[in-house]
């Protein structure tokens, strides 16, 4: 399995300099690369794939003799991105769906760089961290790298530098608990499970939105988009929002860790969150991060052992969990359900997670009754 690890680089004024350059470069590279595509397309109408443009990166070193200074294989990877892009452009507009054409990045947009392969290394003590044509970086190893290491991606963000190291990891599967349990997600609530057990949601950007909009107000009273205050402005305004984003990411991670830990058989609706995100609810749905966390309990779920599975959705809040009758009626608010065929009463989200419990795949027994468990995820 592929697992990521982050940590904090502390580069020195003139390491920044050169991290600083290499993103420009590359920057320049991927617009360029962009740019030869669309005219070879216009002009004679070629198109221009990653091989053929890879190609070309000797000349391109001849004639521009800054790009010497930039590790090979992070150069390939710039036009593998690019290849990346137009990929999954053709691939929407197969599908119908609304296709961005790939764009040409500003500085602030295209903000790291990787090494594929090779090139880079981490020092036995865990202080620094190599990478090819820059030099060792003093690194905050603040947990320890599993597996091998495979890939490595300087990020800068907000004024900071940070290393992702992907390793090949090996699953780690938890204790048998014999334990199924349904998950219903909620903006009230952010999930209530069918053992009854309630999280409640954070609403971390809610909470935030008396700093976002100072800070927003102010990046809106500089226009010059050039000036310095304004720069650093919009960086003061991007820190809030990473703290937002991290915390929700925290949060994410412990819930879907405990369920991952107490069930073996983990179910949750087959939620369209993009589509939901368009509506009224819009804010809410954002700030609760419900595609998020799936994706986080998948992954979790997988390396552990257990088993995720979605359900279909429909009528999960309208069906009785007593007796199967089902009717909008039923709901009688936000938080009270109400059967009208049996007068069963039960709190609306508690009702919503048996029936999707209900709807998994029960696990499967093995000869002597155990609880066996699946280390793939099935999705309905």
């Amino acid at each position: 399995m592929l697992k990521a690890f982050r940590y904090r680089l502390s580069p020195t004024k003139t390491q920044e300099a050169e991290l600083l350059n290499q993103l420009r470069l590359c920057r320049q590279l991927y617009n360029g690369a962009l740019e030869e595509r669309i005219g070879a397309f216009k002009k004679a109408k070629v198109t221009r794939n990653y091989y053929d443009q890879a190609n070309l990166l000797g000349e391109i070193k001849e004639a521009l003799p800054e790009y010497k200074g930039v590790y090979s294989q992070v150069l390939q990877d710039v036009l593998k991105r690019l290849e990346k892009a137009y990929k999954a452009f053709f691939r929407r507009v197969k599908a119908g769906e609304k296709a961005g054409f790939p764009r040409f990045q500003g500085r602030d947009r295209y903000d790291s760089f990787t090494y594929p392969q090779s090139g880079f290394s981490v020092a036995e003590d865990g202080r620094t961290a190599y990478f090819s044509k820059i030099g060792n970086l003093r690194l905050r190893l603040s947990r320890p790298l599993e597996g091998k290491l495979k890939t490595a991606t300087v990020i800068h963000d907000c004024g900071e530098w940070y290393v992702s190291y992907v390793c090949e990891v090996d699953a780690q599967p938890l204790p048998k608990t014999g334990s199924s349990v349904g998950v219903d997600v909620g903006t009230m609530h952010f999930c209530i499970t069918s053992d009854g057990e309630f999280h409640d949601n954070p609403r971390f950007f809610q909470s935030s939105m008396k700093k976002l909009r100072v800070a927003q107000r102010s990046v809106s009273r500089k226009p010059n988009k050039r000036s310095k205050r304004r720069r650093k402005t919009v960086q003061r305004a991007a820190k809030l929002h990473r703290k937002v984003s991290r915390q929700r990411l925290d949060f994410h991670h412990k819930v879907a860790l405990k369920l991952v830990r107490e069930h073996d058989l983990i179910a949750h609706e087959a939620l369209n969150v993009g589509g939901m995100g368009r509506g009224n609810l819009a804010r809410s749905i954002h700030d609760v991060g419900w595609a998020q966390f799936f994706g986080i309990l998948a992954f979790k779920a997988e390396c552990a052992g257990k088993r995720v599975q979605a359900v279909d959705p429909r009528y999960t809040s309208q069906r009785c969990h007593a007796c199967g009758h089902t009717e909008k009626a039923n709901r009688v608010s936000q938080s009270r359900f109400v059967c009208c065929n049996c007068g069963h009463t039960a709190n609306a989200d508690h009702n919503a997670a048996l029936n999707i419990l209900g709807r998994a795949d029960p696990l499967p027994l093995n000869v002597d009754g155990c609880v066996m468990r699946a280390a793939r995820i099935q999705l309905l």
